[in-house]
């Protein structure tokens, strides 16, 4: 007892413990090595020991941070209403409600490219004002893909601006980004005025505007071709890589091949990543390795590499590219059977997501051949059925013509190569849309809190039939509800030990002889690079409460700086984890993590000078 005294003595301990735990969260946030799930359960679970035996007592000697107290972000109605918006826009994408902007934007694509372009940005943007950006992307994802190939430029050009532009849609309206809910609801509960639907749509379209422009005009210039760039630097295609996995078969002309040196000189722009031999695995360099039958060998290559390596293997049918069979089926109707060659993207909540990676499975589920798959982040080295399937994985396929065009109804795989012309239609359509509509107009109006309207509004999907429970439930994203009930359980300790207020006083201290709106502006800039690092829902429950403090320590009305901070959590530009978007588009995209920092960083300074200038001017600092 002694020994817990002497450290309770300790000046401002609690607070300082709670400033570690919330570094190593955000350490561990940003390390996509480590599961979200177990980062946030280990978070919570230190804060519910460490404040057990060390408690904050109050003046009648309770315990101001007990287990019900650093739980109870798990209950708040705010939590409910992102799950229940994350159905709603999973009920939409479903019954394909969206395919008639879609569908504009096809026939666009024909007057004139860079005007379909134009729209679909405007149109999904616009959307994601009033939905989970996630579905609004995987929609467009094709029909920017199919206008940009129309065009003969690399997709790369469009579908980073597609991302950014749902982004920026996001910080117009109270539902648009789950960060803007959780930053909502913390100010509130530090005494700030309840926040309504539309209270920051004049300024967050300002700031959308002038991003907006910027995405259009600027943001496709500074993506580079990547197919162009990369058959520049090597013979022959070298996009994105893909991981196969090749069984060494009877009669394969790869039996009898020798590694020297430590690779495989025969197998041409291909990266040998593992030789499987029964029980034994074989890791590069690989030392005096002669391929034989029964061998299983994983790899990276490009699609074309691969599709060349499957007219070697004698069981195969040549896979062509679509356009090559079209023309090959104009010559000689009569032909069938001719394998094709395409990518489809795994789509949010498909039910491949978390199963390994199974040959068999996925060909149950499309009808078509396994080749390869593209992960957005990277894969460790391993057989493909240690690998699970993640959201935004891109998949390599081989089938007939047949099953492409099924393949284009499937919701769980989003196929990249469709023809936009023919989307699904399906009846529950019209019965998403109303549902959506009444949602927004309940939650907009005030006739229900945005939580009652938004659990109605996912009930109604199921009862009407445009989901069913299953797929309902695999809309509800287990990572999120994880990260955000953490996030208020990090905040809750930041702001009764008082870090929240010792942060702010620093920041105040730097700052305040410069002014409010100088201020506001360090502090928008502080949000923004932390949004870009960790999850914008957690900078958004560590940040609003010292936005609050802050602005009265100098005596300022706190809403600029509550609206300052969600437009800061809706810059996630930067970097590929900032958000899920910028993940979903990183593989069809062939981005890498310096494309987003070429193209999100002006992005980022330019909202930031934005409103460091609109600001003083529209809250008359």
């Amino acid at each position: 007892m002694s020994f817990f005294a002497s450290i309770l003595d300790f000046p401002d301990f609690h607070m300082w413990v709670t400033f570690s735990l919330i570094l190593g969260a955000i350490l561990l946030f940003a390390n996509d090595r480590i599961p979200i799930e177990l980062t946030s359960i280990s978070m919570v679970a230190l804060l519910l020991v460490f404040f057990h035996l060390f408690p904050v007592l109050d003046s009648e000697g309770n315990n101001q941070l007990n287990a019900p107290e650093l739980l109870k972000g798990f209950a708040n109605p705010v939590l409910f209403a992102i799950m229940a918006l994350l159905v709603i826009g999973q009920g939409l994408y479903n019954t394909g409600a969206l395919d008639g902007p879609a569908n504009l934007i096809a026939k666009l694509g024909r007057i004139g490219p860079w005007l379909a372009f134009g729209v679909a940005f405007i149109i999904a943007g616009t959307i994601s004002a009033f939905m989970n950006n996630t579905p609004v992307v995987v929609i467009f994802i094709p029909i920017i893909a199919a206008v940009a190939n129309n065009m003969g430029i690399s997709a790369s050009r469009a579908l980073m601006p597609l991302s950014f532009m749902c982004i920026l849609g996001g910080m117009t309206t109270l539902i648009g980004s789950s960060a803007n809910l959780i930053a909502a609801t913390i100010a509130e509960q530090n005494d700030v005025p309840k926040i309504g639907f539309f209270d920051f749509t004049i300024p967050g379209l300002v700031l959308a505007s002038i991003g907006a422009l910027y995405v259009i005009f600027i943001l496709p210039y500074l993506m580079r071709d990547k197919d162009e760039a990369d058959s520049a630097k090597q013979q022959g295609d070298t996009g994105k890589q893909f991981i196969a996995q090749i069984p060494i078969t009877q009669h394969h002309p790869w039996i009898g091949l020798e590694s020297q040196a430590g690779f495989f000189p025969q197998l041409r722009d291909m990266t040998v990543r593992l030789v499987r031999r029964g029980a034994v695995q074989h890791l590069p360099p690989f030392d005096d390795v002669q391929l034989q039958e029964g061998d299983v060998v994983v790899l990276a290559a490009t699609r074309k590499v691969l599709a060349d390596s499957l007219l070697q293997t004698p069981s195969q049918n040549q896979p062509k590219s679509e356009e090559e069979e079209e023309t090959d089926q104009t010559k000689n109707p009569t032909r069938r059977g001719t394998l094709l060659i395409a990518e489809a993207v795994v789509a949010p909540a498909s039910r491949l997501i978390g199963a390994n990676v199974d040959p068999e499975i996925i060909h149950a589920e499309t009808g078509m051949d396994f080749v390869g798959i593209q992960r957005r982040s990277r894969m460790g080295r391993g057989a493909l059925e240690n690998i699970r399937v993640e959201a935004g994985d891109v998949i390599l396929l081989h089938g007939e013509r047949k099953d492409i065009k099924h393949l284009r109804s499937n919701r769980n795989l989003l196929l990249l190569d469709w023809l936009t012309e023919e989307l699904p239609k399906t009846h529950h359509a019209v019965h998403a849309l109303v549902i959506f509509g009444l949602t927004i107009w309940c939650a907009a109006t005030g006739m229900l809190p945005i939580a009652i309207a938004a659990l109605m509004g996912a009930v109604a999907m199921i009862a009407t039939g445009c989901l069913n429970v299953r797929q309902a439930s695999r809309a509800i994203d287990g990572k999120v509800f994880l990260l955000v009930g953490t996030a208020f359980a990090l905040a809750t300790p930041l702001q009764i030990t008082g870090g929240a207020n010792y942060v702010a006083h620093g920041v105040v201290s730097t700052f305040s002889g410069l002014g409010p709106a100088v201020l506001l502006s360090a502090f928008f800039l502080l949000t923004a690079i932390l949004t870009n690092f960790l999850s914008n829902a957690a900078t958004a429950a560590l940040m609003a409460p010292i936005a609050v403090s802050a602005a009265r320590e100098i005596g300022a009305d706190p809403m600029p700086f509550v609206y300052g901070l969600i437009f800061a959590l809706n810059c996630s530009f930067a970097t590929p984890i900032a958000y899920q978007t910028n993940l979903i588009v990183m593989g069809p995209g062939n981005y890498s993590f310096s494309d987003f920092l070429r193209g999100g960083l002006p992005l980022i300074l330019l909202i930031w000078i934005a409103y460091s200038l609109f600001a003083p001017f529209y809250f008359n600092l």
